[in-house]
């Protein structure tokens, strides 16, 4: 635990700390939420650490960040939304004017307004839940769509080249730093089967038929907040990884995280299957906030997106096998090879239902 009320005294709170603790179910960086005495009112903020162990640069996230939510807002403001500061995260200036304020060690800390009255579900329980997630991320595009200036700072760069992924498998490949190549060979021929699909989006992109949007780039659905008593996604959240990218990649990722029964990690991969209604609600929500920005090109990728960030994410793991887990942790020895395996499934269960997939997009 960080010395919380000290780390508050960096920020325009206009107030007295009373308390914090740990908050969320979040990965990287350090979350908490605090609690202000303003002028007799508790009022509550999320604080955070940024992990610059991930993000190595972390005062140019957090000036896209800013850029984000300033337009957002400002968008919010001209469509005379009556909830525009619960629609989007604002950031609280430190005591210098500055979003962001580096504590005595160096570490990067932001504060933002607690959204009350809203939540994120780690386990997505009923389409209505996933089409209003996906509604909500097609809103956050649609809002930052005419994002004015310079491209956004690239936080994680090639984050989802597919492109640059393949490469770094077939890098592993060559080096087989642990002999492990040998007993995954079924595995990498599934993968370099697939390699034409690998580049399409990336080819796509620098002959600009596809347009370079600011994007999520991380949509699981508990990314997203739910009214508490609507069920309505409203605000977008973990801007971290907001950059430039591809629509098609943000859908992808929401197809891959939404749609399989089964965990990620599942032994079992005869549990793992790409759920058609589970689809239906992710495109009926999204499209009906997206549908009026996409390109005709955009929308028609929009079935094939799934498979890809699949593919990418299979990729990843399968890559950290055979380099020895030096990038996500593992809780058993052969955890990355499950993961990359439950991903082949899910692949092999997308290509499968194409053509339905297709018809759905269709439709809607």
């Amino acid at each position: 635990m960080h010395d919380l009320k000290a780390v508050s005294t960096l920020f325009d709170l206009r107030g007295d700390f009373v308390h914090g603790y740990s908050y969320g179910s979040g990965h990287i960086n350090d979350t908490y939420c605090i609690w202000v005495d303003q002028a007799g009112q508790r009022i509550r903020y999320i604080l955070q650490r940024v992990n610059h162990n991930v993000f190595k640069q972390p005062i140019p996230l957090m000036e896209n960040v800013k850029r984000v939510t300033d337009h957002a807002l400002k968008r919010l403001k001209e469509e005379q939304c009556p909830e525009a500061y619960r629609r989007t995260l604002t950031l609280v200036p430190s005591v210098d004017g500055k979003p962001y304020a580096l504590d005595s060690d160096g570490n990067c800390w932001r504060v933002y307004p607690f959204i009350e009255r809203a939540r994120t579900y780690d386990q997505i329980e009923t389409t209505r839940q996933c089409q209003e997630a996906a509604r909500a991320f097609g809103e956050f595009q649609k809002l930052t769509a005419d994002l004015p200036g310079e491209p956004l700072f690239e936080t994680i760069p090639n984050f989802h080249n597919t492109t640059s992924r393949l490469a770094a498998l077939k890098e592993a490949i060559q080096s087989d730093p642990l002999g492990r190549v040998k007993e995954v060979q079924k595995e990498i021929d599934w993968y370099l089967s697939r390699e034409s699909d690998c580049h399409l989006v990336v080819d796509y992109l620098k002959s600009g038929e596809l347009p370079l949007r600011c994007t999520h780039n991380d949509t699981k659905l508990n990314n997203v907040m739910l009214d508490d008593v609507t069920g309505e996604g409203i605000c977008v959240i973990d801007l971290d990884t907001t950059m430039p990218g591809s629509a098609i990649y943000d859908f992808g990722d929401m197809i891959r995280t939404a749609t399989s029964p089964a965990a990620e990690d599942e032994k079992d991969v005869s549990k793992v299957t790409m759920r058609m209604f589970m689809f239906e609600a992710l495109v009926q929500g999204y499209l009906s906030s997206a549908k009026s920005f996409l390109t005709p090109l955009e929308k028609s990728l929009l079935p094939f997106s799934g498979k890809l960030l699949t593919m990418e994410c299979g990729i990843r793991f399968l890559t950290d096998y055979l380099s020895g887990d030096v990038y996500f942790k593992i809780h058993r020895p052969e955890h990355n090879l499950d993961r990359c395996r439950t991903q082949m499934a899910l692949v092999e269960s997308i290509e499968a239902q194409m053509d339905e997939m297709k018809a759905i997009v269709d439709r809607y």
